[in-house]
């Protein structure tokens, strides 16, 4: 299915072993709109039954719309905690504070990037040779800390192409990937998708196709790395291989032949 360079995706921090384009398509379909059993009580029901939820976090977190008010708001924790899950009062009121402590710095690697997605950012952004004042120290610092997760989520949100989202799982997959010089996992992520370019534009038109909503290959590559980190990349392609067995939609027919 097409050339080399699209056939499969090359991404060590996800594994040793190329990851084929219609599994990567399946895993995202499985990751999109597989659903789990939930027992399930209510005053209405209080012998309980069985339901069906969604698996996993995509229409909770990229399913909503992006906030558009200037400067943090209680939607940006909202939305970060449809995919991390909920904080209690305490942690809810630090992340808020946080976040707004994190603006200033956020918008600096906004204007940096000058328009330009991640992946269209020169490696020196990406290195500690060229800091202080380059994307990469900017990410790194808003990446650290208590709550940083959810507050990195809110980000990404505002920003799906320029904000990497890195939680416990994904850096552990990307930590031993670093290379001296390297300002953090997000150079990493910065690689893996400068050499599969060609792998992740064919990758992101499938996925808009398949699912009636673009994706940015930044969330593309998360969500790959998180199944495979988490160990759920096994059902998320099961469940959507057969999702698109159900509607007669062959995920090989998304891609190029």
């Amino acid at each position: 299915m097409g050339g080399p360079d699209v056939a499969a995706l090359v991404l060590p921090s996800a594994g040793p072993d190329p990851i084929p384009m219609a599994t990567a398509l399946a895993a995202v379909l499985g990751y999109a709109r597989g659903r789990r059993p939930l027992f399930f009580r209510s005053p209405s029901s209080p012998q309980g039954r069985w339901v069906q939820v969604l698996a996993y976090a995509m229409d909770r977190f990229d399913g909503q719309p992006p906030e558009t008010a200037d400067g943090a708001t209680d939607r940006d924790v909202l939305l970060a905690e449809g995919l991390h899950g909920r904080l209690d009062p305490a942690a809810w009121s630090a992340v808020r504070a946080r976040l707004a402590a994190a603006w200033p710095l956020a918008a600096e690697a906004v204007g940096r990037a000058d328009g330009r997605a991640f992946w269209e950012l020169p490696d020196d952004e990406f290195s500690v040779l060229a800091e202080p004042g380059t994307v990469g120290a900017a990410l790194r610092s808003l990446a650290e800390g208590p709550g940083a997760r959810h507050v990195v989520a809110a980000l990404h949100h505002r920003h799906p192409a320029l904000v990497p989202l890195v939680d416990g799982v994904t850096r552990r997959q990307l930590w031993g990937h670093l290379r001296e010089g390297d300002s953090g996992p997000e150079a990493v992520v910065h690689r893996e998708l400068v050499a599969n370019a060609g792998a992740f534009a064919v990758l992101e038109t499938a996925t808009a196709t398949l699912l009636g909503r673009p994706l940015t290959r930044l969330r593309l590559h998360d969500v790959l790395l998180w199944l495979s980190g988490s160990l759920r990349m096994t059902h998320a392609v099961a469940v959507g291989r057969a999702l698109a067995a159900d509607s007669e939609q062959g995920l090989e027919a998304l891609l190029p032949a």
